[in-house]
C-alpha cells in the first residue's frame, strides 16, 4: 500500500530570505543605524500568517547553505510552519532585503538576491506531488517563474495538482526580477490556466491581463482559467469576483501605518484561512483586509502576522460607529 501523503491545509511555494527592517522610520537607508533581522519572503510570510491563524502550514523553497539559512529554518520552526522542504544550495548566499520606512505609502525595498537566489534553485524532481495534491491549498507567486529551475518545477507543480482543492496565484510581480512585462506575460498566462484563485494589485493584474481598470482586471482573470479573482486596490480596499457571479468589494479598515510591507501577505493568509472555513466570499475579504491593516500597523513583516482573535478585535472596533453614527471602516 502507498504511503498516505503529508496533509497540510496549506502548501507554499516560493520566495524566502532575511529581512533586514530599520529600526528608525523618515530615514534613508544611507543613515540608519540599527536594524531588526526578520524572517522575510512571500511564500514564507503567507504560510506563518495562514499558521497564526490556526492552520497547519508548509513552504517550498531554498536557503544559503550559511548562518542565514539556519536562521530561517529556526524561525519557520518557531511560528508552527513545517520546513521539511525547506534545503540549502550551497553555491548561493541566503537573500536578504532592507527597506527604507517612510509612512504612511513609501516603503522601498532592496533584493540582494544576486548572482541567484536559492529559492530560484528549485527542481521539478524533487517536489512532493502527493503532498502537494494533498493540501487543502497550494499558493504559488509569480516570483518563482522568473528564473529556471523554479519555472519549470512551479508551472510542473501546478499541473501535478491539477487544480485540486484550492490553487492560489500569488501574481506578485517585482519588476527588479524581470526583463519587462512581456517576457513575463506567457508564463503568467499558464500558470492562470492552472490555478483557482489569482490575487494581486492593479500593477500586478495589469502585467497578468494587460488591464488596470478593476472590474476588467476581475473579468480576465475569470477568463483566464480561475474561479475567483481577487483585486487589491489600495486605499480603495478590495474587489472580488467569483465565475459564479457572487463577488464582494470591501472597504480597507484604517490603522495608522506603520510598515506596509507585509500586509499583502497577511492578507493572503487569512484569504487561505477563509476559504478553507468556507466563509462567504464578503466576510472572507473583511477578514482579510483586517488582517492586512494589522501588520501595517507594525514594523515587521513575519513576527506581525496577527492571532484569529487580534483579527476579530480589529472587525469589532472598526464596526464601532463614528461620531456621526457611521461604522468607522467605511
Amino acid at each position: 500500500m502507498a504511503d498516505t501523503p503529508q496533509y497540510f491545509d496549506l502548501v507554499t511555494m516560493g520566495r524566502i530570505g532575511v529581512d533586514l527592517y530599520p529600526l528608525q522610520t523618515g530615514v534613508p537607508l544611507s543613515q540608519v543605524e540599527t536594524f531588526g533581522k526578520f524572517l522575510g519572503g512571500s511564500a514564507a510570510n503567507v504560510a506563518v500568517a495562514a499558521a497564526r491563524l490556526g492552520r497547519s502550514t508548509a513552504v517550498i523553497t531554498r536557503t544559503g547553505d550559511d548562518p542565514f539559512g539556519a536562521y530561517l529554518h529556526e524561525a519557520l520552526k518557531d511560528f508552527g510552519v513545517d520546513d521539511r522542504w525547506v534545503t540549502p544550495v550551497a553555491a548561493y548566499p541566503t537573500p536578504v532585503t532592507f527597506c527604507e520606512i517612510f509612512p504612511p505609502d513609501d516603503f522601498p525595498l532592496y533584493f540582494y538576491r544576486r548572482p541567484k537566489a536559492p529559492d530560484l534553485e528549485i527542481h521539478p524532481h524533487e517536489l512532493d506531488l502527493p503532498a502537494i495534491r494533498a493540501a487543502g491549498v497550494f499558493w504559488i507567486t509569480g516570483t518563482g517563474l522568473s528564473e529556471e529551475p523554479s519555472r519549470t518545477a512551479t508551472l510542473h507543480a501546478l499541473q501535478a495538482r491539477d487544480k485540486a482543492g484550492t490553487t492560489v496565484f500569488d501574481l506578485d510581480w517585482r519588476p527588479m526580477f524581470w526583463r519587462d512585462p512581456d517576457q513575463a506575460r506567457p508564463y503568467y498566462r499558464e500558470a492562470l490556466r492552472h490555478a483557482t484563485v489569482a490575487v494581486g494589485n492593479l500593477d500586478e493584474c495589469e502585467v497578468a491581463t494587460g488591464v488596470r481598470e478593476p472590474e476588467r482586471c476581475a473579468e480576465a482573470l475569470l477568463a483566464a482559467g480561475v474561479e475567483l479573482a481577487v483585486v487589491k486596490q489600495g486605499p480603495r480596499g478590495v474587489l472580488a469576483v467569483h465565475q459564479d457571479g457572487t463577488r464582494a468589494e470591501v472597504p480597507p479598515v484604517p490603522v495608522e501605518v506603520v510598515n506596509g510591507l507585509g500586509a499583502g501577505d497577511a492578507f493572503g493568509g487569512s484569504l487561505c484561512h477563509g476559504l478553507l472555513s468556507g466563509w462567504d466570499l464578503e466576510r472572507t475579504m473583511r477578514h482579510a483586509n483586517a488582517a492586512g491593516a494589522l501588520v501595517a500597523s507594525r514594523l515587521a513583516c513575519s513576527s506581525a502576522m496577527p492571532t484569529g482573535q487580534e483579527v476579530a478585535d480589529l472587525l469589532a472596533r472598526a464596526a464601532e460607529p463614528d461620531a456621526a453614527g457611521r461604522p468607522n471602516q467605511s
